[in-house]
């Protein structure tokens, strides 16, 4: 089930990464932009490039996708069975409406990742556990001087 602290964390990620692994169990980890929830107990992933982690997944379909907010340090990890949805079957067109309006024109894709959600974990910074006082605010303000980066002031909600 995806609670609202993991479609936030899914929100406010820009980036996640797919691991799998293939049929000897070597781990293969992948980054992937273009990600939304599914209902309540799933992810779709577009697969605009990754025939790495198509192979993997027919051969062993058990994943883990992990996403963060690189300002908060704050995510999540979920773990489950991907199932591949090609642009052959009939459910690709209901799946991919959502992932088409996130990728536009830019990336074409012609199968999803469709992964049933099984357990999800937070991803916390070590900070957060180290200091318990440390605030969102607080841990934003020292990543942006961490990666040299402000809020650009012109930009809207």
């Amino acid at each position: 089930m995806l609670t609202p602290d993991a479609r936030q964390a899914i929100d406010k990620s820009v980036l996640c990464w797919l691991a799998t692994s293939n049929s000897n169990g070597q781990p293969s980890v992948s980054p992937k932009e273009i990600f939304t929830s599914h209902g309540d107990d799933a992810l779709l992933i577009a697969n605009i490039a990754s025939p790495g982690s198509m192979k993997n997944v027919r051969m062993n379909p058990y994943v883990c996708v992990s996403m963060i907010d690189i300002f908060t340090q704050r995510g999540a990890q979920f773990f489950g069975a991907c199932e591949i949805i090609t642009k052959s079957g009939d459910r690709f067109a209901a799946m991919a409406e959502p992932l088409f309006a996130l990728a536009g024109t830019d990336f074409p894709f012609s199968s999803i990742f469709h992964i049933t959600i099984n357990s999800y974990k937070e991803i916390v910074a070590p900070r957060y556990r180290l200091f318990p006082e440390t605030t969102e605010e607080e841990q934003i303000e020292s990543a942006m001087r961490t990666y040299g980066v402000r809020p650009d002031s012109t930009a809207s909600d």
